[in-house]
């Protein structure tokens, strides 16, 4: 590589605009271009973000020469047309959470970036900021004992009606592929593996989406993970993991939060305060850069099979309530 990662970004929404100021943190990082399905509405991000060139479609943005990798920051529906366009153009991926709408689509995508030889990766920033790293690292050195419970939700009232995204069927709404898949991959990353056994249970709202919804996951090892979710509700965003010789209580919101105590058996305190270096987005890009420049075509941290797990692990869920999007 260059000695800066040229980035574009297909869609110019919310989290689009958040990415790209993560992107002013990293010194080696440049956005080069973005795309949107209009070109004045490119411009507009392209000027307010200070990026080289604005594309009037996703498919200029794809074949855009300067272009190093796309992050995907489309609704959840588009994920996997977005990435399929990029990677067949042989461009690396970073796809907005969650990684697609089913199991079937992540496969598709997978195989093709496996086809193509290109660089994939899930876009859950909250296991690159560095509160995440350290709770990590304390787990491995066993700081809390044996990892047997974690505890978490994510939850908010949405200010928009029917028509937003966030309870509109077609868009992917609801608060399980939303906001639910911030604990559910928070587990997945502690225990290292999916659930054996899962029982749940939703609020399906009048729109036909989880306006709030709860997982009991229970893994092999005798351990557990409580989660929720909700899009209509305002929750705490707490988060506890909890070993046999002690806790970590992260402080709220946990998906992006700089501090925690940890607790060990004795019942000392010990304060972890991470603070993050601009928005926290700029974590997972630092990552991808890493990737990309020792040739590697997936993240050891973020693996393509561990996406695809916990999308499997989504669709389990939903199939306990009877949840389709339209087109499954």
């Amino acid at each position: 590589m260059t000695d800066k990662i040229h980035w574009g970004i297909i869609g110019c929404g919310g989290i689009a605009a958040k990415f790209a100021e993560g992107l002013k943190v990293l010194g080696d990082a440049e956005l080069t271009a973005v795309g949107s399905r209009t070109e004045d509405k490119a411009r507009a991000f392209a000027k307010k973000h200070n990026a080289k060139r604005a594309h009037g479609s996703y498919e200029q943005l794809a074949k855009d020469p300067g272009v190093d990798v796309i992050y995907v920051a489309t609704p959840h529906p588009f994920h996997m047309e977005n990435t399929l366009l990029a990677l067949d153009s042989g461009k690396a991926v970073l796809c907005e959470k969650p990684f697609a709408m089913n199991a079937r689509q992540a496969e598709r995508m997978i195989d093709a970036a496996k086809k193509a030889n290109v660089f994939l990766m899930e876009a859950m920033w909250t296991r690159f900021i560095p509160l995440t790293v350290e709770i990590r690292q304390l787990i491995e050195n066993s700081a809390i004992g044996r990892l047997r419970f974690f505890q978490a939700d994510f939850g908010y009232a949405t200010d928009r009606g029917a028509e937003g995204r966030t309870l509109n069927p077609d868009l992917g709404g609801g608060a399980l592929l939303d906001v639910g898949i911030y604990p559910i991959s928070f587990a997945s990353m502690l225990f290292g593996s999916q659930p054996e056994r899962i029982s749940s249970h939703a609020h399906i709202g009048t729109t036909g989406v989880d306006e709030q919804s709860a997982y009991l996951l229970a893994y092999d090892d005798d351990q557990l993970a409580v989660l929720s979710a909700a899009v209509t509700t305002q929750t705490p965003g707490r988060a506890v993991v909890a070993g046999t010789n002690g806790m970590i209580k992260i402080h709220p919101p946990f998906y992006r939060a700089e501090k925690a105590v940890l607790v060990t058996g004795d019942n000392k305190e010990t304060v972890i305060e991470k603070p993050l270096e601009g928005n926290g987005y700029n974590y997972q890009a630092a990552e991808v850069h890493d990737c990309l420049r020792q040739g590697k075509l997936q993240s050891e941290i973020m693996s393509l099979a561990e996406s695809l797990a916990i999308m499997q692990t989504m669709d389990k869920i939903r199939q306990q309530w009877g949840l389709k999007y339209p087109g499954e």
